[in-house]
């Protein structure tokens, strides 16, 4: 049964809806949401071992692959060095979306040792991500103005696409100057602080999205990663500045960032259909404009990896650790027939998914 036939079919099982075309799945899929809880009753917790061997794993091949890519000489061998560096330090990095949905004593140090080795380093402090990520998965915000990470970008125009992918290689220059620059100067004005703490204090893509000051321990965690990232960008432009760090070096380090942040700004592109315009949705309708890449391809694990190739599953099931996602597929499509709205939200692919969105923003409308 085509995907097409499947949400239709659910569309007549829920009734004559009516209303704008993103609002057609109005109610919720009640069998797949029993069945997802399900299958995660014993799925919820995470395993020490996996997250710390995993994420120190990532960090330690990336750096040493980034002092390869610095130290290297042969044009080959430093661009192999410099792309290995990009999808481990990649891997490494995603574990910033697990910090924000894991419970805070559920790995104790966790939090620390990531910002300390790969969060600082980066200039991406797990703090611009916390409390920003989690609005993106409330009931009420998913896909209306007041989301973070939400814009209607298969309704948007075709230029916005190509834009939104070139604007991530600049982020790395863009966090240097906001940690280096802005954190200190904020100090000393309480309405550029103010400004700072608004539109530059969170990892979102929707432009009108204006945060609130950090409270309890979140405040605490931002004032320390705020000073420890803005203690680093100043003290390494500095050791450029004076010669004690080669410019080339220097130059290395933006260029593997910054393959970084555009790596996941393209998996950012297709981790959902982007098809909402902008009234709220069942959770239902936000699995459905949400995206999984399951195996058998193999790809997905280096554009997609710590479980966000499971990105649709992951809306229905946000506490299920990244290393449980799988498991958790596999079992609800042992439960889910065929004609199941679940398999609705798998896709082959990068290529498919990025065609698609592509063709929408040409047509000017939403494909089936």
């Amino acid at each position: 049964m085509t995907k097409t036939a499947i949400l239709e079919r659910h569309e007549a099982q829920a009734g004559p809806v009516t209303g704008p075309a993103a609002s057609r799945r109005a109610v919720d899929d009640k069998a797949l949401l029993r069945a997802a809880a399900e299958a995660a009753r014993d799925l919820a917790k995470a395993n020490p071992r996996i997250y710390w061997a995993d994420m120190l794993a990532s960090a330690l091949v990336g750096y040493a692959a980034l002092a390869g890519a610095m130290l290297l000489h042969p044009t080959g061998l430093a661009l192999l060095a410099g792309a290995i560096a990009i999808l481990a330090l990649y891997r490494a990095g995603s574990f910033i979306h697990e910090l924000t949905h894991i419970r805070p004593n559920a790995l104790p140090g966790f939090r620390f040792a990531w910002n300390a080795l790969v969060g600082i380093p980066l200039l991406l402090p797990s703090f611009l991500y916390e409390g920003v990520h989690t609005l993106h998965h409330a009931k009420t915000r998913y896909g209306t103005i007041e989301d973070p990470e939400y814009l209607p970008l298969a309704l948007m125009k075709p230029w916005t696409l190509p834009l939104f992918v070139v604007a991530s290689v600049l982020a790395p220059v863009a966090l240097m100057f906001r940690f280096a620059v802005l954190t200190p100067l904020s100090l000393l004005s309480k309405r550029l602080r103010t400004i700072v703490t608004e539109r530059y204090s969170g990892l979102q893509i929707n432009p009108a999205f204006r945060r609130r000051p950090a409270e309890r321990d979140l405040a605490r965690y931002w004032r320390w990663q705020e000073g420890a990232a803005s203690l680093w960008a100043i003290t390494l432009l500095a050791l450029v500045i004076t010669g004690v760090v080669q410019l080339r070096a220097f130059v290395i380090f933006l260029a593997v960032a910054a393959g970084v942040m555009l790596l996941n700004q393209v998996r950012t592109l297709v981790a959902h259909l982007w098809e909402n315009e902008g009234e709220a949705m069942t959770v239902t309708a936000q699995y459905l404009d949400s995206v999984n890449v399951p195996p058998p391809g193999a790809l997905p694990a280096l554009w997609a990896p710590v479980g966000l190739r499971y990105h649709g599953l992951h809306h229905l099931l946000p506490s299920v650790p990244y290393h449980a996602l799988g498991e958790a597929h596999r079992r609800l499509c042992a439960e889910l027939g065929e004609d199941s709205v679940y398999h609705a939200s798998s896709h082959s692919g990068l290529v498919p998914l990025v065609a698609r969105l592509a063709a929408s923003t040409w047509r000017g409308q939403k494909p089936r």
